[in-house]
């Protein structure tokens, strides 16, 4: 019988108070094998279960647990999917992996698409790699919601993008999952004269029977590096290219304000960045359903950073430092940068605009900046006490950069001490104002990639 390592436990959770600790393994729950994350939320749901633990010498427990249904046990497993993650069969045309440099570490080589890192992590994943019978475990344990890349509902153009033949038949799948009321978000990668224009109003049109089970769709534009040798070619989209999207997706949003009570489809951040269109107030975003995908973060951060920023009395508290942004969020960072210094007139506050020529000029975004371009394009430069660094640009749960560059390289070379700002509004009015210590929190960082 298959067994999972228990890397650790939550602290106070129930297999906290049952003792049982990191090292140990689970084997079964009322005699059931947990082949993945799907049974072991299945099993752990009831309120009285036997859970069958070997602990680190071997020795085998059977544990008999009284809780509260779908009360979680505690169990930080060394692998979340207690599986083997499920690589893509896909070769999509406007893949990012396909366009990464050599030379970077193994892990970030890696495509996946596992379903069940969309109730996990939220990924989205294509369908593609799932089976009839993957379909039916996630109907007969109603989990929700699944996020599905569809990029087009025409079929034929589907196995282009993809390329993989099985692509089209596989969004036969939605038909299924919204026939048992299971919740979808939806994402469209848009690639200029693919799955553009008639063909996204098309796409579109034949979304709106899976509403309100799909619950909404965003648009985002495909990220382009410079390591496209060999591969589809693709163009980015021009600023008025940008502003043409904005406006078929408000055409759309009409259409399903009108039907469902609700805007459903949502443009991407970047289209209004790259367009100069101004970004959207708050209720635009219908409660930020696609935040993490680069749908409303701005809004967000700049109406976190607004509110907090109203309460605050002004003061003449001396501080010099700098902060460091990607492209595209520049000018709301110097926005939020010039405010600051009206109430706080004796800070001083350097906002840099680094340039991606890691992955090429193409690419805007600050989750995707690396060290070395930092370093390269700041040294020499006058940076204050302190340099604020975007969370988004380092690895999940370390102090290292996309290109292994770390922040203590970063201090030495600049001679600056580096503060991670994480992605919201009040976190970076803090972090300029000094009102924190720089705590390095890596475990409370997000994906978003301003």
């Amino acid at each position: 019988m298959k067994k999972h390592l228990i890397k650790d436990v939550v602290e106070n959770s129930i297999a906290d108070q049952l003792e049982i600790k990191g090292g140990d393994y689970l084997v079964s729950i009322d005699g059931n094998e947990i082949k993945d994350v799907f049974d072991y939320h299945l099993f752990s749901e009831s309120s009285e279960i036997t859970v069958e633990i070997e602990d680190s010498n071997g020795k085998i427990w059977d544990i008999d647990i009284e809780k509260d249904v779908d009360e979680d046990l505690g169990f930080i497993f060394d692998n979340s999917l207690l599986d083997d993650y499920k690589s893509c069969t896909n070769k999509c045309i406007f893949c990012f992996i396909d366009q990464m440099p050599p030379g970077m570490r193994e892990t970030l080589y890696f495509k996946d698409d596992d379903s069940r890192l969309s109730f996990i992590q939220g990924n989205y994943v294509t369908l593609t790699n799932m089976s009839d019978d993957d379909i039916d475990r996630i109907i007969r344990y109603n989990l929700s919601p699944i996020n599905i890349s569809i990029h087009t509902m025409d079929k034929d153009l589907r196995c282009k993008m993809l390329n993989n033949r099985f692509a089209g038949e596989k969004l036969d799948y939605i038909d299924k999952l919204n026939e048992n009321d299971i919740t979808m978000n939806a994402q469209i990668v848009l690639c200029k004269g693919y799955n553009d224009k008639e063909q996204l109003d098309e796409t579109l049109e034949k979304m709106m029977p899976y509403v309100p089970n799909m619950k909404s769709c965003s648009v985002v534009p495909a990220g382009l590096t410079k390591y496209r040798d060999g591969l589809t070619e693709l163009e980015p989209f021009t600023k008025d290219e940008a502003k043409e999207v904005i406006v078929q997706i408000d055409k759309w949003q009409k259409v399903f304000k009108k039907k469902f009570g609700i805007n459903y489809i949502y443009a991407a951040d970047e289209f209004y960045m790259m367009s100069d269109t101004p970004i959207p107030e708050e209720d635009y975003y219908d409660g930020y359903p696609q935040i993490e995908n680069g749908v409303g973060m701005t809004r967000s951060y700049l109406n976190e950073f607004y509110s907090y920023f109203d309460l605050l009395d002004g003061d003449d508290r001396v501080r010099n430092i700098s902060v460091v942004t990607g492209e595209l969020f520049y000018n709301c960072s110097l926005e939020m940068a010039n405010a600051l210094k009206i109430k706080f007139p004796n800070i001083d506050i350097k906002t840099y605009k680094i340039i991606n020529d890691f992955f090429g000029h193409t690419i805007t975004v600050s989750g995707l900046l690396v060290g070395d371009d930092i370093i390269h394009q700041l040294k020499g430069k006058d940076l204050g006490d302190e340099i604020l660094i975007p969370a988004n640009t380092l690895k999940y749960g370390e102090n290292i950069f996309l290109d292994d560059v770390s922040l203590e390289d970063l201090k030495c070379v600049l001679q600056t001490k580096p503060i991670i700002v994480k992605s919201n509004g009040k976190d970076f009015i803090d972090k300029v104002l000094g009102n924190e210590d720089d705590t390095n929190d890596l475990d409370t960082r997000n994906k978003y990639e301003l």
